[in-house]
């Protein structure tokens, strides 16, 4: 199995290791969860941004212009996905009012949608980066791991509260995580034959606008 591939499981199995602490323990403050998801976010950001683009616009072959509208492509097509598909955030169940068991079903499952939303992109962030530069790659399974961490425990954490079954709570978050590692499978199953560092650079240039657009409106 390859390094980048290797990377992004462990990113995505990082929200199981938040879920078993949302049902073992006792659920942290909401603040303290706000402030973790804001802040990997904002390292999440800022890597996309002063990490990811730049290399992706030193790629051989790369021009201005091709990078720069990849950026843009991906930028756009994220905020057509968040349009379309019906989801939830985290912070949706981040209330003092739990959700009603009967209520549960529906919302877990937009919860799981919304997260899986912005996992999948990241676990194609995380192998193209990583495919492109294994070092650059770290960092981003690192700044997502530390991310998925506090949100699989603020779904775990509610959905436990309101059923009672740790079994549950651990599935629902679990589900976002494997969408992460989904991604980045499907990225080495399609990228395999692309070798080119044009087209790795361009695919990296719009991963970094879709990452941006996903975490700025997280």
């Amino acid at each position: 199995m390859s390094s980048p591939l290797i990377l992004t499981l462990l990113a995505g199995s990082a929200t199981f290791i938040g879920a078993i602490f949302g049902v073992i323990g006792q659920k942290p403050s909401n603040r303290l969860l706000g402030f973790s998801l804001g802040f990997a976010a904002g390292i999440m950001l800022l890597i996309s941004l002063m990490e990811m683009l730049p290399a992706a616009l030193a790629a051989e072959g790369m021009s201005p212009l091709l990078g720069y509208g990849m950026f843009v492509v991906g930028l756009l097509g994220y905020f057509g996905l968040d349009r379309l598909l019906p989801h939830a955030h985290p912070q949706d169940l981040m209330t003092p009012a739990m959700p009603r068991p009967r209520n549960l079903r529906r919302t877990a499952i937009l919860l799981t949608l919304g997260i899986s939303l912005h996992n999948f992109p990241e676990g194609i962030a995380t192998y193209v980066t990583a495919s492109n530069n294994l070092e650059l790659g770290m960092g981003v399974a690192l700044a997502v791991a530390l991310h998925n961490i506090p949100e699989g425990l603020a779904v775990a954490g509610p959905v436990y509260a309101a059923t009672g079954s740790r079994s549950k709570a651990v599935l629902w978050a679990g589900l976002s995580g494997m969408a992460e590692i989904l991604g980045g499978v499907l990225a080495w199953l399609i990228l395999g034959s692309l070798v080119s560092p044009l087209v790795m650079g361009a695919i990296m240039a719009a991963v970094a606008g879709l990452w941006w657009r996903c975490r700025s409106m997280n």
